[in-house]
């Protein structure tokens, strides 16, 4: 066991002073009752029992047939690891890992039943169930899709195979890998980490409750990003169930199918249920690429001119090293921030991911925190992302901070680019956004109002805010980042023009990795078993 490095975190705050743009409107008045509209919501319920009928009945005889299926498999416990809606558990299993609140409403479409998997013959039986009966399967592992795609489909009628049982981590320091399941989280993986280790970590999120599965598969971005790359830059080996049941490794599935999972979305191949993650040094600095930094542009209340907004820009840091050289490097590359040592903080690898997440000190919090799942626990939503290839200038910029204020809520997030991620090839691994980026940016917003009219209100600021950036982003194609799933980019109904609407959300997030993505997804899954609203479509099949 080697000796803690200290890590610096700093943080900066500045407020400039603008022109202020108008409030916007709290909130539109409710339409008066009327006779007719009491009449049609007395219709409106009479058809939603007859729905809820219908889904019950659907539900009931899907369950019958999903465990007589089940049962013909060996090793299934057909009756333990299915619920239907009509079970108890249902509601607070499905509740549990909903991370975004748009999606926990009664309006929203629910799965006909709901798989909790324990072994990995579980998982085989169920895929190999759900293809039999031809239903579509949802993957779920932590549930941080920002649009609820793991959870939530557009097809009427879809099961939810939820992976929050395989949360095993086996981390071996000595070999410098561990094992993570798929619905393991972030937080529980660091803390195995470090339970065995003081000097190694991984290259992964900020955020504790995520889930490895999608994490992963999705990229892996991170505050390690510009030593240590993305998380996918770090996968040695996967374990996954293919569309026939088969249990593949790295080895068994081939090189082309382990690229697209690192980066293409798990959901697009198969059941990914986890990954062997090569772990990295906390290491003394010796460049920038030690340093991480990302800025944050919220429209807040003025303190100094009340009834009034202002902009407020945080600035947050990460650097592997002490103080001292910390306050020397941004002496050099970054005078303008005025970095002193008191602005900083010294602690672990450890520590430094539980302040991430909620801010605390050293010594005032313990580890132990990121193994708290906090289940069923989410706002409303919204994320959209974006890459910016040159710098925004002063004129920009300016007329950024009037937009804000003008909107009033939506926040931008600018994520620093750069370091050992951007010295990988872009086809390295379906992730593309690599060298050419400055930055990453992530449009924010969240409520708690639940109404109809605030959710149409904060989903169109985040709708114009994205149009006006539009001069100062990436081009050809706008290029966007999976892992904040947008479904404004694009969606599929996999239909006969599957491919083309599949081409024009897969150029924004892969570039020009998506046409080698579908070709693996063609030879390993043409019949398209595993989909999604933005998943890799197969080729079109010739006609005869």
């Amino acid at each position: 066991m080697g000796k803690k490095r200290p890590q610096a975190l700093a943080q900066m705050i500045s407020k400039p002073s603008l022109s202020l743009g108008p409030k916007m409107p709290t909130g539109l008045k409710q339409p008066q009752m009327t006779t007719r509209s009491n009449q049609t919501t007395f219709v409106s319920s009479v058809l939603l029992f007859l729905l809820l009928l219908h889904v019950s009945a659907t539900s009931a005889s899907l369950y019958d047939d999903f465990v007589r299926c089940l049962n013909t498999h060996p090793n299934s416990s057909a009756s333990q690891i299915v619920i239907p809606q009509n079970n108890p558990s249902f509601t607070s299993t499905l509740r549990a890992y909903i991370r975004n609140a748009r999606f926990n409403t009664t309006s929203t479409p629910k799965p006909v039943l709901i798989l909790t998997p324990t072994t990995e013959s579980h998982v085989q039986a169920s895929v190999l169930c759900a293809k039999k009966l031809n239903v579509q399967l949802k993957i779920r592992s932590g549930g941080h899709d920002y649009e609820g795609r793991s959870y939530v489909s557009t097809e009427p009628t879809f099961v939810v195979l939820d992976l929050f049982n395989f949360r095993s981590i086996d981390v071996n320091a000595e070999a410098g890998y561990a094992w993570a399941q798929a619905g393991a989280t972030l937080g529980e993986l660091y803390y195995r980490i470090a339970e065995k280790s003081k000097t190694l970590g991984f290259p992964a999120g900020i955020c504790p409750t995520v889930g490895v599965g999608g994490h992963v598969s999705a990229g892996g971005y991170g505050n390690l990003l510009r030593k240590y790359g993305l998380s996918v830059d770090n996968i040695l080996d996967a374990l996954i169930v293919d569309v026939n049941g088969k249990l593949l490794d790295r080895k068994t599935m081939g090189e082309d199918l382990f690229w697209a999972i690192r980066g293409g979305g798990g959901g697009s191949f198969g059941v990914i249920l986890s990954y062997k993650l090569k772990l990295v040094p906390e290491v003394a600095p010796s460049t920038v690429d030690d340093l991480w930094m990302r800025m944050l542009v919220q429209p807040v209340s003025s303190p100094t001119k009340k009834g009034t907004k202002t902009v407020r820009i945080s600035v947050l840091g990460q650097y592997l090293g002490n103080a001292n050289q910390l306050v020397s490097v941004l002496g050099k590359e970054f005078p303008e921030l005025g970095l002193k040592k008191e602005d900083c903080l010294e602690m672990s690898w450890i520590e430094s991911v539980v302040w991430w997440n909620d801010g605390s000190t050293p010594n005032t919090t313990k580890p132990e925190v990121l193994l708290d799942r906090n289940l069923d626990q989410a706002s409303f939503g919204k994320r959209k992302s974006d890459y910016v290839q040159t710098p925004i200038s002063r004129e920009g910029l300016e007329s950024l901070w009037k937009k804000l204020i003008e909107l009033g809520k939506t926040g931008l997030v600018f994520n620093a680019y750069g370091g050992k991620m951007a010295r990988v090839s872009a086809s390295d691994a379906p992730f593309p956004h690599r060298a050419g980026n400055l930055f990453k940016i992530q449009y924010s917003v969240s409520w708690e109002d639940g109404g109809e009219e605030a959710t149409k209100e904060y989903l169109n600021q985040t709708r114009v805010l994205y149009s006006f950036m539009t001069p100062f982003v990436s081009k050809n194609p706008r290029s966007a980042f999976l892992a904040y799933r947008d479904l404004d980019i694009g969606v599929n109904n996999f239909g006969k023009d599957s491919y083309e609407q599949g081409k024009v959300y897969g150029l924004k997030y892969f570039n020009d990795n998506f046409n080698r993505l579908v070709k693996v997804k063609t030879a390993v899954d043409p019949e398209n078993f595993f989909r999604n609203e933005q998943s890799i479509p197969p080729l079109p099949k010739k006609a005869c």
